[in-house]
């Protein structure tokens, strides 16, 4: 086993003591052989056990992890998921070795508070997307367009704004700068912090019973296409502007993992191949991740360069 292995493997122990501790659990599953990882790392010796960390609930990661575990697989890699509920968690598991990869991250606007604290664990690896947007969203037929006309419609979405988790760099932006940016805490707005899945299911009941609601979303993400909303201008660029979604992995993954920190900076996506992935994996395959990716490659086949054990 390598030093740097051995090393991020020492401060896992302790990182998950201490999570174990504060009550929070990390739920870990292998997608591999234990014997696998026998027959050397990425420059020929050791342990080739790769961790992919992500927030299921995010989708963007839930379909990167499972694109990646493809091939990773395929070349003899040992992948384990480690599903995390909480981003700040999720960085804090990055900086200190516990996940190798984050494999769909925010880091230029939405996530750059964690990137400020702990960027000097984490290594970029490549950006794979490069038209990520944070937005507030409405039905297409409810009757305005701007987050500056929300303050004179307070009563049409009962005061209220119906975000995601806690800890989510777009509840951030929301509380620090779109609220107080259009006044909308003045107005009586208020931010019902949840999660993806409990803002999920408030749009699908709004929308399927016409009801007008305001929610956070972002693009991409399969959500904009599946229901019937629409983005609201934001004339005062409160949500920030468009970023990258990147690989990101735990400091010395590229010197540990040559080959594959190379292979990674090769994958791009574009609009189209990116929400056919997220289709597949999400809408089409809900209850087999693994299948999605399959389907996905049989569409795509020469889109990710493969990965040579």
């Amino acid at each position: 086993m390598s030093t740097l292995r051995t090393n991020r493997r020492m401060r896992q122990g302790v990182a998950v003591a201490a999570t174990a501790a504060l009550g929070l659990t990390l739920a870990a599953c292998s997608d591999g052989d234990d014997t696998a990882g026998d027959g050397g790392d990425g420059d020929g010796g050791g342990d080739k056990t790769i961790t992919l960390g992500y927030i299921p609930s995010w989708t963007d990661g839930l379909s990167t992890a499972y694109l990646l575990d493809h091939f990773l697989d395929e070349a003899g890699y040992t992948v384990e998921h480690e599903e995390i509920s909480d981003a700040g968690l999720l960085y804090t598991a990055l900086s200190r070795g516990d996940v190798d990869i984050y494999p769909s991250a925010w880091p230029e606007v939405t996530h750059a508070k964690y990137m400020d604290q702990y960027g000097d664990q984490i290594e970029d690896l490549d950006t794979y997307y490069d038209n990520a947007k944070l937005t507030f969203a409405v039905p297409e037929y409810t009757d305005i367009d701007s987050i500056d006309e929300l303050a004179d419609n307070v009563d049409m979405f009962d005061g209220k704004i119906v975000g995601i988790e806690p800890g989510a760099g777009l509840t951030d932006i929301t509380k620090d700068a779109v609220i107080p940016d259009y006044g909308l805490d003045e107005a009586g707005y208020e931010l019902v912090e949840s999660s993806t899945t409990a803002m999920l299911t408030e749009l699908e009941k709004a929308t399927e019973n016409q009801e007008d609601i305001l929610v956070t979303l972002w693009r991409p993400f399969w959500a904009n296409s599946a229901y019937p909303v629409k983005d609201l201008e934001d004339p005062k660029g409160a949500l920030g502007e468009a970023e990258g979604l990147h690989f990101l992995g735990t400091e010395g993954i590229s010197e540990e993992y040559p080959d594959v920190a190379d292979w990674i900076g090769q994958i791009a996506l574009d609009d189209e191949q990116y929400g056919a992935l997220e289709d597949q994996v999400v809408n089409q395959h809900p209850d087999d991740p693994a299948a999605g990716v399959d389907a996905w490659l049989e569409e795509y086949p020469d889109v990710v360069p493969a990965l040579e054990g």
